[in-house]
């Protein structure tokens, strides 16, 4: 029997997560991630599903990955050894980053550190003006004794980054041939390629995090083609990129930035699989792992995109506080809260959890495995959420009494209370850190959570989604079958697609339609042929979209146009779609003021696949239930006894009270004392508050 078999692979900070589909069944494995040689844990979970599935490593025709490797190069300062070429004069631009104070009180303030020392950037002379225009020349002369002097350093990887590049390249691809011919074995990104988009910080900063992290995504990348190779694994590879499709493996080695935040993304793209087969158009996405937590507002079935975001935020989780990075992603907040978070007592004798995180080497105390400090795992342990013998599905042990310790040692014995007290205000402290973070994310996009169906997947999540509901009143939650493997069914759900973008600025009393329809052309021709070294014989559709503000305004708003809108595009259809947008999203529109498009994008993506419709069912029958373990209820703030219902033993329509714990292989879904958890005929656990 022929077997077309496909594998999702999600590198994250604590577990690397496998999924393989297989001639229409399912197999997951959850593998503690190997920093040192992250395709070793790969190979480990691949034997493991092909295993559980009956057939053989070759039998895999295709393999979609998604990884942490980037942003944690970013986040730990461990990339390449790199060199940033700019203009005179912009030397200090990463450094400078703009006027924003992202915390105005404090007087202490400190600015974060920029990817490059100053002794790691050089300057050439030459000038592009803000229209594309060259006002001052620069030649072969000018470039190459800077060029010697980075090669006499030693530098594995070039940036280029210059003025006004995204109108007129010459200036930088010159640089690019210079690098070329005199240092032929060093990596070189060039920001006109990377992040043609206005605004010198962001993009500079996002070339200089590209050229940093590609020699290490490369070697990586390389070593995992090789490794599949000796398993007998020679189908073709692709990566999942941040906007929420999948690119090729030369794609992804070239643009290695783009994988930042690759994993999210995967988690984002399966929740919409999720409120499409529910018909749900408000849904609250919370994915919750080993190392963060990440929220994305999803509207309509798709999840809500940006073009900038940022990487390693040093203050709290404060919007500009970390590394701004220039390219299409989808729209979320992700903070330090993990099952691994440790947690600590600061000066004001007050429990603070993460961002630092135990990882999966040592890991949580209870892990046993030389872990000192407690976690949100050990919190959950003792608050009776997991079960110390079949974790993971029973491939990892919990010891309960090391967990006990660490709470007591870090957090009960400088506060006065005991184990128990100190896991509950571990486990509220994260659960409000989350809260919070949700409701400031749904606030700055004009929502209300508690309008919202929450869907929870991750390791971690359903473990704390149905508090978070109560925090957040939300009254229905959605955790699908697979949620402890999420981000990785999400690359198998995920099309092929690529967004290109370009900044040109244009005021609408000076709309040019030739030079749009000309502009717009370039690039989705460019978007096309990327999504084509990926899928050859598909259909390709494409999106457009422009960047619209006031003129004067600071930032802009995405304006989604229509194909026939931009075949013959004229300012009053312009903005008029503007000022719907606008009016949406503020309240009010603004009389009286010209408007500007500052960047267009055209997305170049297969047609999504198609979603059935999921009948849904009413609870009808109770459960099976397996046993009662002590669970803590943080309402009353003590032990209740709650009802053990292993997942597979539910059927369409069969239900439990809560509080309750739902068990499977992969996580725990716990239900509290106020709500009702039913089975769908999908598989979803549907939660909803009792009535």
């Amino acid at each position: 029997m022929s077997v077309s078999a496909r594998l999702g692979v999600d590198i994250g900070g604590t577990f690397t997560d496998v999924v393989l589909e297989a001639n229409g069944n399912t197999a997951s494995t959850k593998v503690l991630t190997t920093h040192a040689a992250p395709e070793g844990a790969i190979i480990e979970g691949i034997h493991q599903v092909c295993k559980k599935s009956g057939i053989k490593p070759s039998d895999i025709v295709q393999i979609i990955h998604g990884t942490t490797l980037a942003t944690n190069a970013l986040i730990e300062r461990r990339g390449a050894k790199t060199a940033l070429i700019t203009t005179e004069g912009f030397r200090d631009v990463i450094e400078m980053r703009t006027e924003s104070r992202f915390e105005q009180y404090d007087l202490n303030l400190t600015l974060p550190e920029p990817l490059l020392p100053r002794q790691m950037r050089y300057t050439v002379p030459g000038r592009i003006d803000a229209l594309g225009a060259e006002l001052i020349p620069l030649t072969r002369a000018d470039i190459e004794p800077v060029i010697e002097k980075i090669a006499m350093a030693g530098y594995e990887s070039i940036a280029i980054g210059l003025i006004h590049s995204y109108l007129n390249p010459d200036h930088e691809r010159l640089v690019a041939q210079v690098v070329a011919e005199k240092m032929p074995d060093a990596m070189v990104s060039i920001s006109c390629e990377v992040s043609p988009q206005m605004r010198e910080y962001e993009r500079f900063n996002t070339v200089v995090a590209n050229a940093y992290i590609k020699p290490l995504m490369k070697s990586y990348l390389s070593r995992l083609e090789d490794r599949l190779k000796t398993e007998d694994i020679n189908c073709k590879i692709f990566l999942m990129h941040s906007g929420g499709g999948i690119i090729s493996l030369k794609s992804a080695a070239d643009f290695p930035v783009r994988l930042v935040e690759s994993g999210p993304a995967g988690g984002a793209v399966f929740a919409a699989h999720i409120a499409a087969r529910y018909r749900l158009d408000k849904v609250l996405s919370f994915d919750m792992g080993g190392t963060t937590a990440k929220i994305c507002l999803i509207k309509n079935q798709a999840p809500k995109t940006s073009r900038v975001f940022e990487v390693a935020r040093t203050y709290r989780f404060k919007k500009g506080s970390g590394m701004p990075i220039s390219i299409p992603v989808i729209d979320m907040v992700e903070i330090g809260a993990g099952g691994g978070s440790l947690g600590s007592v600061d000066a004001m004798r007050q429990i603070r959890v993460g961002p630092e995180s135990a990882g999966s080497e040592p890991g949580p105390a209870c892990y046993g495995c030389g872990g000192k400090r407690p976690t949100v795992t050990d919190a959950d342990l003792v608050l009776g959420k997991l079960d110390p013998d079949n974790f993971a599905g029973g491939v990892i042990t919990l010891d309960h009494l090391a967990a006990e310790v660490a709470l007591q040692t870090v957090l009960g014995e400088k506060l006065a209370v005991d184990a128990t007290t100190s896991a509950f205000g571990l486990a509220e402290v994260i659960d409000e850190n989350m809260a919070n973070a949700a409701r400031v994310h749904a606030v700055e996009n004009g929502e209300d959570p508690s309008e919202y169906t929450m869907i929870a997947f991750g390791g971690a999540a359903p473990l704390h989604a149905g508090r978070l509901c109560e925090k957040l009143g939300v009254e229905r939650l959605l955790v699908p079958p697979g949620a402890g493997v999420g981000s990785a069914i999400g690359f198998l759900r995920a099309p092929f697609s690529y967004e290109a973008n370009r900044s040109v600025y244009m005021k609408l009393s000076d709309f040019n339609p030739n030079a749009i329809i000309n502009l717009l052309g370039d690039l989705e021709k460019e978007a096309i042929g990327f999504v084509r070294t990926c899928s050859a014989d598909s259909e390709i559709l494409s999106e457009f979209k422009v960047y619209m503000r006031y003129t004067g305004q600071g930032w802009e708003i995405p304006i989604i146009l229509t194909k026939s809108q931009t075949v013959t595009p004229d300012a009053a259809t312009f903005k008029a779609r503007f000022i719907e947008d606008y009016t949406k999203l503020f309240g009010r529109s603004v009389y009286g003021m010209d408007v500007e498009i500052t960047v267009w994008s055209v997305k170049a993506t297969t047609p999504p696949e198609h979603v059935e419709r999921t009948p849904e069912v009413s609870a009808i029958t109770v459960a099976p239930s397996i046993g009662q373990r002590k669970l803590f209820d943080p309402i009353s703030a003590e032990f209740q006894d709650a009802t053990v219902v292993l997942r597979d033993a539910m059927i369409p329509g069969s239900s439990v009270s809560g509080p309750a714990a739902i068990i499977e292989d992969d996580t725990t879904i716990i239900v509290p004392a106020s709500c009702m958890a039913s089975r769908q005929p999908d598989g979803c656990i549907d939660v909803r508050t009792k009535s």
